[in-house]
């Protein structure tokens, strides 16, 4: 177990802070200072470097630091196992789960309901942002468990295949593209097309179509750059535009009439969503479970 001088140390290099800490731990500043000069003694080394009014580790502090990070997850993994030891049906613990926008908004809701019910006493978090910072977390170690857009190839980082989705065009009731049935693939060079922020699975899906064409998305009349899946989808129903979206993610707004997908002629773009965690964690205490749970949900053929 970590030592309560190894937890202070934490917190201020967590926030590089002495204030912070001291506020987010509730013991006074000097506390804080007396718990990593301990420290410091006990190990030999200087772990902060202090500079004026601001604070940044040490080589042997960034050491430390991961170690820690390294005993937090395994202290919490060993809460788990045992928990699940004792009573299979009575597992416990936190599960930091990361998800891709659409995910977090469309797919995974359901589920983490599910689970609630299931485990009751599992405590989960949801960090919801595009693949690219779920992945960063991951390999930050700010989550356990990240659902991302399209398999990475990142070596730290194992990946298992979850769901297949699809990104559809769509455009305002309102607009013109609205009354075509139909759309050729050169025209998109010259319709305004809004689209998600770099970094975004969906926008990644959409390259990959296109590139299959030969079109890049240089090429494209791009008018707006969204960030979210849910601020394009009220850009595009304010405007004129062209954009790509989950499907999963208008159903209600097609089926209402306020958008309308468009046809593109030979055109299709899927998307594969993907469980990822670091090696090593493969099969651990709460992301076998929640995994297994998710597929199961989805009737999916463990």
């Amino acid at each position: 177990m970590l030592s309560f001088k190894h937890k202070v140390f934490f917190e201020v290099a967590r926030q590089l802070s002495f204030t912070k800490a001291s506020q987010a731990l509730f013991i006074s500043q000097p506390a804080i200072s007396k718990h990593i000069r301990q420290l410091e003694e006990d190990y030999k080394t200087s772990l902060f470097e202090r500079k004026g009014n601001s604070v940044g580790l040490t080589e042997e502090g960034a050491i430390l630091y991961d170690f820690i990070l390294r005993g937090i997850e395994m202290e919490r993994e060993l809460e788990v196992e045992l928990n699940s030891f004792r009573d299979p049906l009575n597992v416990k613990g936190e599960l930091k789960l990361g998800a891709s926008t659409t995910v977090a908004l469309y797919i995974v809701p359901p589920v983490l309901s599910g689970f609630r019910k299931k485990y009751t006493d599992v405590k989960i978090s949801l960090f919801n942002r595009n693949s690219e910072s779920v992945l960063n977390a991951l390999l930050n170690r700010e989550i356990d468990l990240g659902i991302v857009e399209g398999r990475n190839k990142i070596g730290q980082v194992k990946s298992e295949h979850f769901l297949t989705d699809e990104v559809v065009p769509v455009c305002s009731a309102r607009s013109d593209l609205a009354k075509r049935p139909k759309i050729q693939i050169s025209e998109l060079k010259r319709i305004p097309i809004a689209l998600r922020e770099r970094g975004s699975g969906t926008l990644a899906a959409l390259k990959h179509a296109l590139s299959g064409k030969g079109i890049k998305l240089s090429e494209l009349l791009i008018t707006m750059r969204l960030g979210g899946t849910e601020a394009l989808k009220n850009f595009l129903l304010a405007d004129d535009s062209l954009g790509f979206l989950p499907a999963r993610a208008v159903v209600k707004e097609l089926a209402a009439g306020e958008l309308v997908r468009v046809f593109v002629e030979d055109l299709a773009i899927t998307r594969q969503f993907y469980f990822v965690q670091r090696h090593g964690d493969e099969n651990r205490g709460l992301n076998s479970s929640f995994i297994k749970f998710a597929k199961s949900h989805y009737n999916i053929k463990l």
